[in-house]
């Protein structure tokens, strides 16, 4: 498919404002007849931020800023990683789009850099595949060092390499099958979206929802339900389920996806509302707020986001949630935990941590996807019950 000379301008445009922003990198991409190309090159350029940087730093003598550094990062994807784009259109297409620039030395050094950096591109090539393996792979170093210490060497290179591939967009349908949506085609046009006969959901994520069993006729609470996945699966088999979300934001998206696919949820906006203190629930889910580390290949940012102290802050917040819950869950109820996290202390540490401070449940059943294993979503799950 050919590419119009704006998508590099786009997708520098999008690289700018998230390294200025941090925020969601598919918020930042506008519609159009390129958004795949283009979200595929600014996907690209974050995952692989530390090598391209670590290149760019080779080849130039001060670090550039603004749109000079987007446009760099954006021309060096294409030569090292997007094999589909040949060298030629990778500098044409980054220069032309750098020629749109105010400052009109910006498609020189556009155009310098990445000539220079493919007579290079051996030499860069050997350097990379040379470097430890966050820096290959671009992670960072701390949370490399925990999945070699956990899974090996090995399998920590297997679990970083598939962080650093495409993601499938899988729809979850009411039957409870899971089917891969054909690369490039748009979820909108897919048979039945207007119906709400799908959702856009990674196998992964029936970990939880089987956990919780769901029959028709059960009172179930969503706790932390927006975007709204598990809350509609568990709906579409029967349940009448109560979801909470006390992001305003949040939960707008949450309300819409269930408008679209039609299902009669209740929305309640805290889990300390008299509407939901006066109720015990058989059966309660939370999927918790987590470090996303199991779907760093859905969110390559994420990775970006990622500290130990920034776990530690999350690792509290679940334990909060999960006290604020407890006392909803009626006796011989059950209580699902789930993280689409792969980190300990996320979960069988956070689980372990629970049953210590309410010894009136027990643990039933834990579960656990590991990208390399399973081949889907990294995710974790556990089912309590209390006595």
């Amino acid at each position: 498919m050919k590419k119009n000379t704006n998508s590099r301008r786009t997708a520098a445009f999008a690289v700018v404002r998230w390294l200025a922003t941090k925020d969601f990198p598919a918020t930042l991409l506008p519609e159009g007849p390129d958004r795949a190309f283009v979200q595929d090159l600014v996907y690209t350029v974050i995952r692989r931020l530390r090598p391209l940087r670590k290149v760019l730093g080779a080849l130039v003598t001060k670090w550039p800023k603004g749109e000079l550094e987007a446009l760099l990062y954006v021309g060096a994807a294409q030569v090292l990683y997007m094999d589909e784009v040949p060298d030629f259109a990778a500098v044409n297409e980054t220069v032309e789009a750098a020629k749109q620039c105010d400052n009109k030395s910006v498609a020189k050094v556009v155009n310098a850099v990445l000539r220079n950096l493919i007579r290079r591109r051996e030499e860069f090539e050997q350097m990379i595949a040379a470097a430890p393996l966050e820096e290959r792979e671009s992670f960072p170093t701390a949370l490399v060092r925990r999945w070699t210490a956990r899974f090996g060497e090995e399998n920590a290179a297997k679990l970083c390499a598939w962080h650093n591939e495409p993601a499938e967009t899988f729809l979850a349908r009411k039957d409870g099958s899971f089917v891969a949506l054909e690369r490039g085609k748009k979820v909108t046009e897919v048979p039945g979206f207007a119906e709400g006969g799908f959702i856009v959901q990674d196998p992964g994520t029936a970990l939880a929802v089987e956990l919780v069993d769901a029959k028709p006729g059960d009172e179930i609470l969503d706790a932390c339900a927006a975007p709204g996945g598990k809350t509609i699966q568990l709906a579409w088999r029967g349940a009448k389920v109560t979801a909470c979300e006390v992001n305003p934001k949040r939960r707008r998206k949450l309300e819409e996806n269930l408008k679209r696919v039609g299902v009669e949820v209740e929305v309640a906006d805290a889990l300390d509302s008299c509407r939901l203190q006066s109720i015990a629930f058989g059966k309660v889910l939370v999927d918790a707020p987590c470090s996303n580390t199991g779907v760093l290949r859905r969110r390559p940012d994420a990775r970006w986001n990622w500290s130990v102290e920034k776990l530690e802050a999350l690792v509290k917040l679940q334990a909060e949630i999960l006290d604020q819950v407890e006392p909803l869950v009626a006796p011989g109820g059950t209580l699902v935990y789930s993280t689409c996290s792969n980190e300990p202390e996320e979960n069988l540490e956070q689980v372990n941590a629970f049953l210590v401070r309410h010894p009136d449940f027990k643990l039933d059943v834990t579960r656990e996807s590991v990208p390399f294993e399973s081949g889907h979503d990294g995710a974790f799950a556990a089912r309590f019950v209390r006595r």
